[in-house]
C-alpha cells in the first residue's frame, strides 16, 4: 500500500518514461504536473488555483476529495469561487436536471474563460459516461479542456498532464475497467471522518436507473485493502468512516474468495481507534440475517439504516426490476426494528413511475406510514434515455405526479417530524462537525442516527464525540446542550 506522505516527489525521475505500476504511474505524472504547474505560477507571478464543483452522491464526494488531493500535491491552491485557474465539474446524472443544471454552469465559466488566458475546464463523473454528452461537449461546449469518466478517474494526475500540453480537448472516456487503484493523495472534507469505497458499479439494473451504465459492473476491492486504508485514516485522527457502494450488500461478490458484507462490516467494527462505523446504500433484496445481527451486536455501527424502497407497489416494483415485494420489504423492516428498536430507517422514493395508478400510490403512502421513516428523499420520476422505463407505456402527466408527490411530502414530513419528537428530552452521543452557520456560539453535530444537533461549545470540541442532551425537538434537528 503507498502512503503519500513517504513519496518524495522530487525523487521521482522524470527523464524517464512513466513506471509500468499504475499508482507509480500516476505519482510520476503528478510530479511532471508540479513542474508545469510551478512554471505557470511564475509567469503569472501569483499561485495557480483551483475549484471544483461537485453534483450527486457521497461516492462522487468521495472522489472529489481524491481529485483535490491530487491538485493540491501538483501545486495549485484551492480557491472558493469558480473564478480560478482550473475548474472541475464531477457530474451527476441521476436525473435530466442534473445535466442541465451543468450545461448552465459551463455557460457562465465560458465567459470566465475569456478573461482568464490561464483558465481550463475539467468535466467527469457520471455525466461524461454518456455517449451524447460528449458528442454535445465537442460540438457546443468546445472551450472545455478536458472530460473524463468514472472509470478511469485515477488517471487524473496523467489527464492533467496531456490538458496541460494540449491545446485542445482531451477526451479520455473509458466503457468499463476491472482496475481499482486507490492509493492516491486525498484530501478530506473532515479530518475527523471520512468515506471509504468498498466497491464500485452495480449490477441490479432497476428499469429506471442509469447508473450500471455509467459506472459499470460491480467490482469489490479486497478486504485487505479497505480495512489498511481505515486503520491508516484513524491513524491519522479519523473517528468515523462511512463505507461506500451503490449497493454495499452485495459486497464480495466478485471476489476471489468471497467475503460477505456483514463479515467485513464485523472485521471494520473491530479496528482500534475507531468510534464510529455508517455505510451506504443497501439494497433491499440483499440485506441478510447476518449484516442485521452484526448490526445489533456493535456499539460502533450507527444505529441509522437508508433502505431505498422506491415504491410500495409490488406490481410497480416489478416494473422497476426491484426484485422485491411490499410484503418482504415490511418484513424485512419489522425483522430490523425488532433487532435495534432505535434504529432510523431513511429511503429514497419515486412517484410518477410509468404505469403507476392512485391505487398503486396509495401502497406507497401505507409503507410509509406502517415503517415510519426518519426521513425520505422524495422524487419525481425523471425519465433517463437509454433505460427501459424511458420508453415504456403508461407516463404519468405531470399534474398528477405533482399532486402525489405533494401528498407524498406531507405524509413523510409530519412522521418524519413524529419520530423526532419521540428522543426528545433523552441523552445521545453527538460528533461535533463544525461550527453553526447561523450562530457562532453554536456547534452543529450528528447523533448516530444521522439526526443533526445544535449545541453550546466552542470550536476545539470540533472532532470530538460529546454526550449531548436532546433539549428540544424541531421536528428535523434538535437543540440540544452538553452533559
Amino acid at each position: 500500500m503507498y502512503n503519500e506522505d513517504d513519496i518524495d516527489l522530487d525523487q521521482i525521475d522524470l527523464t524517464k518514461g512513466p513506471p509500468a505500476d499504475e499508482t507509480a504511474c500516476q505519482y510520476y505524472f503528478i510530479a511532471k504536473a508540479r513542474g508545469y504547474i510551478q512554471a505557470l505560477a511564475r509567469e503569472a507571478g501569483r499561485p495557480m488555483t483551483f475549484h471544483i464543483g461537485t453534483f450527486g452522491c457521497q461516492m462522487n464526494a468521495r472522489d472529489s476529495e481524491k481529485l483535490m488531493g491530487i491538485l493540491t500535491a501538483m501545486g495549485y491552491v484551492c480557491a472558493d469561487t469558480e473564478e480560478a485557474d482550473l475548474v472541475v465539474y464531477n457530474t451527476c446524472t441521476v436525473r435530466e436536471n442534473a445535466n442541465r443544471k451543468v450545461y448552465g454552469r459551463l455557460g457562465r465559466l465560458k465567459r470566465l474563460k475569456k478573461n482568464n488566458p490561464y483558465m481550463r475546464i475539467a468535466l467527469c463523473g457520471c455525466m461524461t459516461q454518456e455517449s451524447q454528452v460528449v458528442d454535445r461537449l465537442r460540438e457546443s461546449y468546445r472551450f472545455v479542456d478536458l472530460v473524463f469518466g468514472t472509470h478511469n478517474i485515477f488517471q487524473f494526475p496523467q489527464l492533467v498532464c496531456r490538458m496541460l500540453e494540449s491545446d485542445r480537448m482531451v477526451v479520455e472516456v473509458w466503457e468499463g475497467t476491472d482496475k481499482i487503484v486507490e492509493d492516491l493523495p486525498a484530501q478530506r472534507k473532515y479530518p475527523f471522518k471520512s468515506g471509504v469505497n468498498i466497491m464500485y458499479g452495480c449490477d441490479n439494473f432497476c428499469s429506471y436507473c442509469i447508473v450500471p451504465y455509467v459506472r459499470g459492473r460491480e467490482r469489490s476491492r479486497g478486504p485487505q485493502a479497505i480495512l489498511d486504508e481505515i486503520q491508516s485514516l484513524v491513524d491519522d485522527g479519523v473517528v468515523e468512516v462511512m463505507l461506500l457502494g451503490q449497493n454495499v450488500n452485495s459486497y464480495g461478490k466478485t471476489l476471489a474468495q468471497h467475503v460477505s458484507f456483514a463479515e467485513l462490516l464485523a472485521q471494520v467494527a473491530e479496528i482500534p481507534g475507531l468510534r464510529r462505523v455508517r455505510f451506504m446504500t443497501s439494497h433491499p433484496k440483499d440485506l441478510s440475517d447476518d449484516l442485521i445481527q452484526v448490526m445489533a451486536s456493535s456499539d460502533k455501527i450507527c444505529r441509522h439504516l437508508h433502505l431505498p424502497v422506491q415504491s410500495g407497489s409490488t406490481r410497480i416494483l416489478e416494473k422497476m426490476h426491484r426484485r422485491y415485494t411490499k410484503e418482504s420489504y415490511l418484513q424485512l423492516t419489522d425483522k430490523i426494528k425488532k433487532a435495534m428498536p432505535d434504529i432510523a430507517l431513511t429511503t429514497d422514493i419515486i412517484v410518477g413511475f410509468p404505469g403507476e395508478t392512485e391505487e398503486d400510490f396509495q401502497h406507497t403512502l401505507d409503507v410509509v406510514r406502517q415503517v415510519r421513516y426518519s426521513s425520505a428523499f422524495t422524487f419525481q420520476y425523471s425519465k433517463r434515455t437509454g433505460t427501459p422505463a424511458a420508453v415504456m407505456e403508461g407516463q404519468v402527466p405531470p399534474e398528477i405526479v405533482q399532486d402525489r408527490f405533494d401528498r407524498l411530502l406531507e405524509t413523510v414530513q409530519k412522521i418524519a417530524q413524529e419520530e423526532c419528537a419521540r428522543w426528545e428530552g433523552t441523552t445521545g452521543q453527538v460528533l461535533a462537525e463544525q461550527v453553526d452557520r447561523q450562530d457562532a456560539s453554536l456547534l452543529t453535530g450528528r447523533l448516530g442516527n444521522d439526526r443533526l444537533v445544535h449545541f453550546p461549545g466552542d470550536p476545539g470540541m470540533i472532532g470530538r464525540i460529546l454526550d449531548v442532551r436532546l433539549r428540544e425537538s424541531k421536528g428535523f434537528y434538535y437543540m440540544g446542550e452538553m452533559i
